[in-house]
């Protein structure tokens, strides 16, 4: 087989002059598959990231019209699994990764449809911006999948979906599929091709809420300190109190939000209080009309929806008009900020994922606020 690896001696800046001795040398670097650093380190250690991922916004209008049309024609079962949509990044060659860590795809199920039980080490979540009558069956626990609930769920644990309304729903899915990709990490098995009868119920409130669901208690029946959240549904209700009280405590002169009408949550493991899954970070953001966040760039990627609302985007050098649905991508380093529009009709509230608990587990993660010096 030819050797992949191809140097060429060039007259520039931190390179050896070149001459027929470091050709030879070079040919001898290719035939036994060997890179020195002085050619590549510029690309290999940069003086800040440089993402291969874009800037890039998905419009929800246009998202739902592409789901409908496959949940027509693209059958739900053993094969292709599930009729989930995925966000491509311009930037990374066609595969199906929002960015080089995050997955991020529209799901959707037809009206009493079922989507057949299986299980992978990649973990992941769901996130409802509307509809419902779905409910997803998580080791056997029925979970009710409504508006602004975020439903997370840990690797290998077996899952299944049934819509039980008259409707079609869609949702969001996130995963660390292209992380676990790249790290050439993943396991994935099929499950039943349908859960039993009393798994097909739909409970108001699933077996881990009516255990784990109570703030500031922890059942003491449970093992200590699970690596993902054993919660899985966090519910609108409290997800909006609590936003709507950092911007009342605000309006009262106490310290409660990011900065001047920008009130912000993340979704936390109920027995430690760490990230609900160890490659995930999931948060709610609730920026005031009028008002605007401050300019925040960190190591790392991130993918947004917005939940309501209307306003503007900046990633980088990319500026876009949002409302309820669309989603957008924020490559690591990319400076990024969001503004409510004075005439909104409600605040603009964003859901966030992003992969900062790898570069915290790492060391290798790094913030900034604020506009760069």
């Amino acid at each position: 087989m030819p050797s992949p690896v191809r140097l060429k001696a060039v007259a520039a800046k931190g390179q050896p002059d070149p001459s027929p001795a470091l050709e030879q040398l070079y040919r001898g670097f290719e035939s036994e598959l060997l890179v020195p650093l002085w050619t590549e380190i510029g690309d290999l250690m940069p003086q800040s990231p440089r993402s291969k991922a874009m800037p890039h916004l998905w419009r929800w209008d246009r998202l739902v019209e592409l789901a409908s049309e496959a949940g027509r024609i693209v059958p739900v079962g053993r094969g292709g699994e599930r009729r989930a949509i995925a966000l491509a990044n311009p930037g990374l060659g066609g595969r199906p990764f929002a960015t080089p860590t995050l997955w991020a795809a529209i799901q959707y199920l037809m009206p009493g449809e079922n989507a057949p039980e299986h299980r992978h080490t990649q973990h992941a979540f769901r996130f409802v911006v509307e509809g419902e009558g779905v409910w997803t069956v998580v080791n056997g626990d029925p979970v009710r999948m409504s508006r602004g609930d975020f439903l997370p769920q840990a690797g290998w644990n077996w899952h299944a979906h049934h819509n039980a309304a008259s409707a079609p729903m869609a949702w969001i899915d996130g995963l660390d599929i292209p992380f676990s990709y790249y790290t050439e990490s993943q396991f994935f098995e099929f499950g039943r091709e349908r859960v039993g009868t009393v798994e097909m119920t739909t409970p108001e409130f699933s077996r881990s809420e009516r255990l784990w669901g109570h703030p500031g208690l922890r059942p003491l029946s449970q093992p200590d300190a699970p690596s993902a959240t054993p919660l899985l549904a966090y519910r609108w209700v409290d997800t909006d109190r609590a936003l709507a009280d950092q911007l009342a405590l605000e309006e009262e002169g106490h310290a409660a939000t990011l900065s001047p009408g920008h009130a912000a949550v993340r979704f936390t493991n109920p027995s430690n209080g760490r990230d609900v899954l160890p490659t995930m970070r999931t948060e709610m953001h609730r920026v005031r009309k009028g008002a605007s966040t401050l300019t925040h760039r960190e190591v790392g990627s991130s993918v947004y929806q917005v939940f309501e609302g209307t306003g503007s985007v900046t990633v980088g050098d990319k500026q876009w008009s949002v409302r309820r649905g669309d989603m957008f991508v924020v490559p690591s380093w990319a400076p990024f900020t969001a503004r409510c529009d004075a005439a909104s009709e409600s605040t603009l509230d964003l859901f966030r994922f992003s992969d900062s608990p790898i570069f915290e587990a790492l060391h290798g993660h790094r913030s900034q606020v604020g506009d760069p010096a």
